[in-house]
C-alpha cells in the first residue's frame, strides 16, 4: 500500500459490492434486450445505457483489484441466453429500464451518504447523474409513445391553509365527511401503482420461463402480490374520484424459453421487493389520513414476507453470493479463522 493511501471502510466495501451486483445484472438484462429490440429510438436508449453501465462495471472491477479485494462474481455471460426468443415487447423493455433507474437513483444517493473517500463519492455522483439521464430519456420516450399515464391534474391553490380540526387526519367514515386525498398522498399511491404494474408484468414473464419449480411459484406469488397492491391503491384513489393510472402497453410474449438464469431473475425480484418496501414505508409515513397506513401496513408485511421467501430460495438453491464478511473475532481467537 502506497504512502497516503486511504483504505476503504466496511460500508464503502458493502456499497461497492451491492452496486457491482446490480450493475452486472443490468448489463446482462440489457444485453438480452438489445439482441432483439426493433424500435430504433428504444434501441438507442438501451445501447447508451449498456455502454455506460459496462464502463461502470469495468471501473468497479479495477477498484476492487486496486484495493486488494476479491472481485465479486455478480452476473456473467452464463446468466443470459441471447438465443432465447423475446420475452417482453420493445415498449416494456423501456418501461423496465425506467423502473430500474428509479431504484438506481435512490441507491446511489444513499450510498453517497455512506461513503467517505472522495473518489468513491465522486463515482456515486457520476452513477447517479447517469441513472437520472437514462430515467429522463426513458420517460420522454414513453410519453412520446403515449403509453405513460401521468398523475392527475389538480387545481392549483391560491392561498395557504392550516388544518384546524383533528378530522383532517381521520379517514374513518362513520359519521360526517371524510376528506379527499391530498396531493402528497396521491403522489405515493400513483408511484405504488405505476411500479407494480411494471412489476406484475415482469413477474408474469419470469413465471413463464423459470426452470426451478419453487422459484417459478415465487414469481407467480409476486405477480399476485403486485395485483393486490394495484387493486387496493386504485380503490383508495377511486374513493376520492381519482382515476388510477392505466396503460395497455408493455406486453409479455408467449415464450417459455428463458433469456435469463433463475439466479438473475430472483435477484432482480429481490431488488424490486426492497424498493417496494422502502417506497411504501415512505409513502405511509407521509400520509396524514389515519386510515391509509392501516390499509397499507398489511401490504408492507406481505412484501416483507415475499422478500424473505426469495432470500430463502436463493440460499436453498445456491444462488446467493455472500457479501464481504466482517472478521469473526470469536473464531479468530480460537484459531479457527478462514
Amino acid at each position: 500500500m502506497s504512502t497516503g493511501h486511504i483504505p476503504i471502510t466496511s460500508s464503502e466495501l458493502a456499497t461497492l459490492w451491492i452496486i457491482y451486483q446490480k450493475k452486472t445484472m443490468m448489463v446482462r438484462v440489457i444485453e438480452s434486450f438489445l439482441s432483439h429490440n426493433q424500435d430504433p429510438e428504444a434501441t438507442e436508449i438501451l445501447k447508451t445505457f449498456y455502454e455506460g453501465e459496462s464502463n461502470f462495471v469495468n471501473e468497479l472491477s479495477k477498484l476492487f483489484k486496486q484495493e486488494g479485494a476479491a472481485v465479486p462474481i455478480g452476473f456473467t455471460e452464463n446468466d443470459v441466453n441471447l438465443h432465447a426468443p423475446q420475452l417482453f415487447d420493445d415498449i416494456y423493455e423501456v418501461m423496465y429500464l425506467r423502473t430500474m433507474m428509479k431504484i438506481a437513483s435512490g441507491l446511489h444517493a444513499l450510498h453517497i451518504t455512506m461513503s467517505y473517500r472522495k473518489d468513491i463519492t465522486d463515482l456515486y455522483k457520476r452513477c447517479s447523474a447517469f441513472a437520472e439521464d437514462i430515467y429522463e430519456k426513458t420517460t420522454q420516450f414513453l410519453l412520446s409513445k403515449g403509453v405513460l399515464p401521468k398523475s392527475p391534474a389538480v387545481t392549483l391553490p391560491n392561498h395557504v391553509e392550516f388544518a384546524e380540526s383533528k378530522d383532517y387526519r381521520s379517514g374513518f367514515k362513520i359519521t360526517g365527511h371524510r376528506r379527499s386525498l391530498n396531493t402528497v398522498e396521491v403522489a405515493y399511491l400513483y408511484q405504488a401503482i405505476e411500479v407494480n404494474v411494471d412489476g406484475m408484468k415482469l413477474m408474469t414473464g419470469f413465471a413463464q420461463v423459470a426452470k426451478i419449480k419453487d422459484i417459478r411459484k415465487h414469481f407467480f406469488r409476486g405477480k399476485e402480490l403486485s395485483k393486490t397492491i394495484i387493486t387496493k391503491s386504485s380503490e383508495i384513489l377511486l374513493d376520492s374520484d381519482i382515476n388510477p393510472p392505466s396503460t395497455p402497453a408493455g406486453r409479455v410474449t408467449d415464450s417459455t424459453m428463458s433469456p435469463f438464469s433463475d439466479k438473475l431473475m430472483i435477484y432482480n425480484t429481490s431488488l424490486l421487493s426492497s424498493f417496494g418496501l422502502g417506497s411504501d414505508a415512505i409513502g405511509t409515513s407521509f400520509s396524514l389520513r389515519k386510515d391509509l397506513p392501516l390499509k397499507m401496513i398489511p401490504i408492507v408485511k406481505d412484501i416483507f414476507d415475499f422478500a424473505n421467501e426469495g432470500g430463502d430460495l436463493m440460499i436453498q438453491h445456491g444462488l446467493m453470493e455472500e457479501p464481504p464478511p466482517m472478521e469473526d473475532r470469536t473464531q479468530l481467537s480460537k484459531g479457527q479463522g478462514k
